[in-house]
């Protein structure tokens, strides 16, 4: 979720404002580390503990010109249960957050009643993600970033900024069969993106799980998908 803010342009500047917040929401994304955990049961039913690491500077944007009102960052109980009202079929568990010099860290648990009510809540639009099968064999595929054309975000100095800001956040993502399982992380073309700097993965099991830095996922030209097979 990302923090509403004001920006003033002056007639002299080129870029079109609509491209510019674009590219400032883009640095704010890369300010946020993302945890979760997936149990899928036998029935199709499961569990999913969700971790939201938020630099403490996101908020103090977002506070900018008056915007408390805006910022929608999901750092509390209230954001998860108006998520959750939308979809009946999930249920919140439990819910903390801390704080330290430089993060808010968010963890969230819910249960869920089968594996397209988890899909609501990862991809409520419905254009990054896709499911196919049932509980006993399927597959969940979850588009982590797009594949980027030339443009404005083409841009390696934007690109550098956004390594030094996301030095420190990873996302992680791991999920549980009640029997075998697998997982695959591919480019926009398919192919297999096993060796991507700084990622871990582990890629078949009960439990399978990958790390990615997420400057490799925002900054990435050939897009990432990551597909869960059981």
């Amino acid at each position: 979720m990302k923090p509403s803010i004001k920006i003033k342009m002056k007639p002299s500047i080129k870029f079109k404002p609509l491209v510019l917040l674009l590219l400032v929401l883009l640095v704010l994304n890369s300010c946020i580390g993302i945890g979760m955990d997936i149990t899928l049961n036998q029935n199709g039913s499961g569990t999913i503990a969700v971790e939201y690491i938020i630099s403490r500077s996101i908020d103090s944007l977002g506070k900018l010109d008056g915007n408390e009102r805006w910022n929608t960052i999901p750092v509390g109980k209230a954001d998860f249960m108006r998520t959750l009202d939308r979809i009946p079929e999930m249920k919140l568990l439990s819910f903390s957050s801390k704080e330290n010099e430089t993060n808010f860290i968010v963890n969230a648990k819910m249960e869920f009643d089968n594996p397209r009510t988890l899909m609501a809540f990862l991809d409520a639009g419905g254009r990054r993600s896709s499911f196919s099968g049932d509980a006993r064999s399927g597959s969940m595929v979850l588009t982590l970033a797009e594949t980027r054309n030339s443009g404005p975000w083409k841009n390696d100095s934007l690109d550098k900024l956004i390594a030094g800001i996301s030095e420190q956040y990873q996302i992680k993502v791991s999920m549980s069969f009640p029997n075998e399982g697998n997982l695959e992380i591919k480019n926009g073309q398919g192919l297999s993106l096993s060796g991507l700097p700084g990622s871990e993965i582990n890629p078949a099991g009960k439990k399978v799980s990958f790390t990615l830095p997420l400057y490799e996922v925002l900054t990435s030209d050939e897009g990432i998908n990551v597909e869960f097979r059981w």
